[in-house]
């Protein structure tokens, strides 16, 4: 098997085409990290790993510097400020570069839509998406899920309402994926101006009136000012109209839980008081993505 076949099969680029088992694979060894009775590790001793971030980020970028260095893996940090990285090209050569360095994995965060795949049947080394454009952000799904499956004990039959923008989401298309594949059923909320039309195929489009009524209520962070033709005058427009508002949450189930990818926009898609309310697993989702990530890193570079 040539090395680029063997990076291929450790790439996690998204969930899209994902396995079962893969999946289920992952959330078991995360939940063997989340137990693990010492912080640091030395699985991926002497391995060193480049977090390339082309896109601003602070959890994504800080959860994927924890589990590196709880695996005792050489962390080398590359941030890039947005306006430096106008072509493609320049991504490419950032990649190329450090591999030619001798890293062993790559994380990487960036802006275009597409270019990921790209990029990874060029290089040698196997690359974690960190998240791409609107594309995909893998990790924040399985975070998702292992946070759910935590709490429920299984993911099929569970019902999750996404809500918010959809048309800019990368966690809202790599949930769906994820999800589907285990069997969940996922439903979108979202007014006209923020649905991503392409994903109604595979997930309907409901009111906010049924969305509460789900098992996961998964609130996205919303940025009017990326709304050119924007129905919202205000924010305080949107959250009476699409906001997760306390009398909402009291009229989903008593079993029902709250959950957000973060950053959170309190008193817009969701309450300030629910941000940390009994049902809300926000600070939860945050907690695993560590142990998530220790998973994925350890996939990539067994």
């Amino acid at each position: 098997m040539t090395q680029l076949n063997v990076a291929a099969e450790r790439h996690l680029l998204g969930t899209k085409g994902m396995s079962a088992e893969d999946i289920t694979s992952i959330l078991d060894r995360a939940a063997y990290w989340e137990q693990y009775p010492v912080k640091l590790a030395n699985h991926l001793q002497g391995r060193f790993v480049a977090n390339m971030f082309f896109e601003n980020s602070t959890r994504t970028r800080f959860s994927f510097e924890v589990a590196e260095k709880r695996l005792g893996a050489e962390v080398l940090n590359f941030a890039a400020a947005v306006s430096s990285v106008q072509k493609g090209e320049s991504i490419y050569d950032t990649v190329k570069t450090l591999e030619s360095m001798g890293i062993d994995a790559g994380v990487i965060r960036m802006k275009p839509n597409g270019l990921l795949a790209e990029l990874a049947e060029k290089v040698k080394v196997p690359l974690i998406n960190a998240g791409d454009g609107s594309n995909e952000h893998p990790t924040q799904a399985l975070l998702d899920l292992y946070t759910m499956r935590k709490h429920f004990g299984h993911l099929r039959g569970l019902s999750v309402s996404i809500v918010g923008d959809i048309q800019h989401s990368r966690v809202a298309r790599s949930n769906l994926w994820a999800l589907q594949t285990m069997g969940a059923k996922v439903s979108f909320c979202a007014p006209p101006s923020m649905q991503a039309p392409e994903l109604a195929a595979y997930a309907p489009y409901i009111t906010m009136d049924e969305a509460i009524k789900a098992d996961v209520v998964m609130m996205l962070r919303v940025q009017l000012e990326r709304h050119e033709e924007n129905v919202f005058k205000s924010t305080a427009d949107y959250r009476e109209a699409y906001g997760l508002t306390a009398a909402r949450e009291s009229a989903m189930a008593p079993h029902a839980i709250i959950m957000h990818p973060a950053p959170v926009n309190r008193d817009v898609e969701i309450d300030d008081a629910l941000v940390e309310c009994e049902r809300s697993k926000i600070f939860a989702q945050m907690s695993h993505g560590v142990p998530i990530r220790m998973a994925v890193l350890e996939r990539a570079l067994s």
